[in-house]
């Protein structure tokens, strides 16, 4: 998947005339796609364990208006409407958990009833009408960049100097990693196609914080969402939760006779869909400085079809979190570079649409094969 986002900046850079590449539009993938990804996070979970979530745009867009009722109308602090909202959300992931995990309703119902629940919600908590603007310091969010002491003008210093740190992370990581696979007898990667590897990842890397470095430097929202991803990843490739979730995935009553508590790993995995569906909300509200009736409208369906252009299974128990990241970022290439080139939203739709069935045409036909 890394390889087809590559060969579709290449593909648009050369279409655009080279603007595609442009300081600017690097910028925007990431601020106008961190709230997809953040939910692509969650819901390549819920996919993995078995299950889908309809109601995430809806979710999100309740969450938002709750905060910005919190901020505006009754003038809280923007910390507390924050954690009000992720707590909302959880208790969202967790009522709609309960239905699936306990009550053994499927997934597609619950949450198909949930998004028509909580946009009801939000017209309700809205008045129909649009409520903001908010506090700068929560507009930061998603607007705001990280500050550079070095006083840069023509170059963040601070965002090149922070990818470098990222960059020698995960060539450390990668490299014990191969240790780790030599020292148990596995088979590793040839030294050169290593090396090769982690000199593309670093200099991909340091060209992106180079370009952004060029506008206001690494986004906020950007550094947001490497944290969690590293933390994501963590947790479903190093815990035990994480591998079996995987598990029961890919056999739910195998798992289930190898003494693993299935229910209640589908509900925490809903009730992390639903923090992460809060947070993708704020993250949006803040972009737009309001929250509005409409907000959130669509997200599900590019949240959902992040995680499978980025390799997850609709048939559960396969899928990375990288995998996800990066499908949600070929659908923000997408999105920019047809947008650059004037295209329709008419014919960026079908596009949208013929790419998410010929990734998921891709995974049934390589489980017909490997049958």
């Amino acid at each position: 998947m890394l390889v087809a986002l590559v060969m579709a900046v290449a593909i648009f850079q050369v279409a655009t005339n080279g603007v595609m590449l442009k300081p600017l539009n690097v910028t925007n993938i990431f601020l106008q796609n961190g709230y997809i990804v953040l939910m692509a996070l969650g819901m390549l979970l819920v996919i993995v364990v078995g299950h889908i979530d309809l109601s995430v745009g809806s979710v999100a867009a309740f969450t938002g208006a709750v905060a910005a009722v919190l901020m505006v109308n009754q003038h809280l602090d923007p910390i507390i409407a924050c954690v009000a909202s992720l707590g909302i959300g959880a208790l969202i992931g967790a009522w709609q958990g309960f239905w699936v995990a306990y009550m053994a309703i499927p997934s597609f119902i619950v949450t198909l009833s949930g998004m028509l629940l909580f946009r009801g919600l939000t017209l309700f908590m809205l008045n129909g009408q649009p409520v903001g603007p908010f506090p700068p310091s929560f507009r930061a969010i998603s607007s705001g960049f990280l500050p550079d002491p070095f006083a840069g003008e023509s170059l963040k210093i601070s965002s090149l100097i922070l990818a470098g740190l990222l960059s020698a992370l995960l060539v450390y990581f990668d490299f014990r990693s191969r240790r780790e696979e030599r020292k148990y007898g596995f088979e590793s990667q040839p030294i050169y196609l290593f090396i090769a590897r982690n000199v593309g990842i670093v200099a991909g890397i340091m060209f992106l914080a180079y370009l952004m470095a060029q506008y206001e430097g690494l986004p906020i929202v950007l550094i947001l969402v490497l944290a969690l991803t590293g933390l994501y990843i963590f947790v479903t490739n190093r815990t035990v939760i994480g591998r079996r979730i995987y598990a029961v995935g890919g056999n739910a009553k195998a798992a289930m006779l190898s003494g693993v508590n299935s229910k209640r790993l589908v509900f925490l995995t809903f009730v992390n869909m639903g923090i992460l569906a809060a947070l993708g909300g704020l993250v949006f509200a803040a972009r737009l400085n309001s929250a509005t009736p409409k907000a959130g409208n669509g997200f599900e369906l590019d949240v959902i079809a992040a995680a499978f252009v980025g390799g997850a299974s609709a048939y559960g128990g396969v899928g990375t979190v990288l995998g996800a990241v990066i499908g949600a970022l070929f659908l923000g290439v997408l999105n920019i570079g047809m947008g650059i080139l004037s295209i329709g939203i008419d014919y960026q739709q079908a596009i949208k649409a013929l790419v998410l069935l010929g990734a998921v045409y891709f995974d049934v036909s390589s489980k017909r094969k490997t049958a």
